[in-house]
């Protein structure tokens, strides 16, 4: 069809192309082009959990400027009696992350703990200017707080009460601190 300019009229002819038959997707259901679809279910579950209690950027001064770093400090453990408090430092946090967790696996500890998951005995230690102090509690659930907390958490620790006998606020030695004193068990 021509217009009154001599052009063919191109409106019409767009509007009037054939129709496509698309089936519409469900945002829903996994896209299959080629790749595998992975769902929470299937992947593996992990030996250890793993919990960060300190990331610090680090800044050091250098005659052309300022340099960045990260430290980082991570508690793993199994919640069936073993535990270990690692420490990682590097340019990038998640290569701090992977240093610190390869770091406390070679700390680990395995804890001699009650039928009950709590300790046979009051226990304490000294690491740094941090002292840690540890006493079964039968029935009272898990009382403590910072550091301590989490080392006994994912140690897998029940029943037990922790005071934090020091000025400082330092998690590094306090969690090395309860690691200390839950080496001293018997």
């Amino acid at each position: 069809m021509l217009t009154a300019h001599g052009r063919p009229d191109l409106f019409f002819s767009m509007t009037t192309a054939p129709h496509t038959t698309e089936k519409k997707t469900d945002a829903r259901e996994p896209r299959k082009r080629g790749r595998k679809v992975v769902r929470r279910e299937d992947r593996a579950k992990q030996e250890f959990v793993q919990k960060i209690i300190d990331i610090r950027r680090v800044t050091r001064v250098m005659a052309g400027g300022r340099r960045f770093s990260f430290s980082v400090v991570m508690v793993l453990g199994d919640k069936k009696g073993r535990v270990g408090v690692g420490v990682g430092k590097a340019s990038d946090t998640a290569l701090a992350i992977e240093k610190a967790t390869r770091d406390a696996k070679k700390k680990m500890v395995k804890i001699p703990m009650s039928k009950e998951m709590s300790i046979a005995h009051d226990v304490s230690a000294k690491f740094g200017s941090s002292e840690v102090f540890l006493r079964p509690a039968p029935g009272r659930g898990l009382v403590a707080g910072s550091a301590v907390r989490t080392v006994l958490e994912l140690a897998g620790v029940t029943d037990i009460t922790s005071k934090i006998l020091s000025r400082s606020k330092n998690k590094l030695n306090i969690a090395r601190a309860t690691l200390k004193a839950l080496k001293e068990l018997s």
